[in-house]
């Protein structure tokens, strides 16, 4: 059967949850997808996900969606929303009676992010680098590790380097913790440029913003976990220790 991207986004959100089965779902027992618009009267950030209570005029929903810039006031579009009712947010700490999972949005009648590059919600924590990653950050004393690679190196290089080990080292800019059971990671070192100077990593280890960190671990390619979860490269599962 072929996997829908609709369905996708259904299995991730299910994974996070541990919920039960998408609220409606066809006569090949495959989710329907909903499709609704609205003015935004609340909203929050959850690890990598924006949730957005929009008002449609006739009830409120609630929106959950690969974290992208939203405020209240705002008109929310929607399409290809999975349904997930009783959902209970382990970040949020929070229950929903129904909570609908998208990876299409719009805001404001355009795609978040076309253009000008997406800004957060709120203001960030003092420290906290940019998750643009366009403030000066300090790689001076991030060092290629012996016998390793630097993150320019394994991005660029992720064709030749597809299911090989690898060892690299980099701060930690970017930090998601107990999403899909996973700690995420994006680390930089310096090299690179746009494209090629972000690596995201996935490890059972806890780390923080500011963090150099040593990865090791084995690279993957065109990876998609649905839910708006796409890497052309990522390494997965890696062991990683706090310097």
């Amino acid at each position: 059967m072929r996997m829908t991207s609709s369905w996708l986004i259904c299995s991730v959100a299910l994974f996070i949850s541990g919920a039960g089965l998408c609220e409606r779902t066809n006569a090949a027992g495959v989710p329907e997808s909903e499709a609704f618009s609205g003015k935004v009267v609340e909203t929050v950030n959850a690890a990598t996900y924006t949730y957005a209570r929009v008002d449609t005029g006739k009830e409120k929903k609630w929106v959950a969606a690969p974290e992208f810039p939203v405020k209240v006031g705002d008109t929310v579009g929607v399409t290809s929303a999975m349904a997930m009712p009783n959902y209970h947010s382990k970040t949020l700490k929070r229950d929903f009676d129904v909570v609908y999972f998208t990876g299409s949005v719009t805001v404001n009648d355009k795609v978040p992010g076309a253009g000008a590059p997406a800004q957060p919600t709120q203001a960030l924590p003092k420290g906290h680098p940019p998750i643009g990653g366009t403030a000066p950050v300090d790689f001076s004393n991030v060092k290629k590790p012996a016998g390793g690679k630097t993150v320019e190196e394994v991005v660029a290089g992720k064709a030749k380097l597809k299911g090989n080990d690898i060892v690299v080292r980099g701060k930690v800019v970017k930090y998601n913790e107990g999403v899909m059971g996973k700690n995420w990671l994006h680390i930089r070192d310096g090299s690179g440029g746009e494209g090629t100077n972000d690596l995201t990593v996935t490890t059972a280890t806890p780390a923080k913003l500011g963090d150099t960190v040593l990865v090791k671990g084995k690279v993957s390619t065109d990876r998609d976990f649905g839910g708006g979860y796409r890497y052309a490269v990522i390494v997965e599962d890696a062991k990683v220790t706090v310097e």
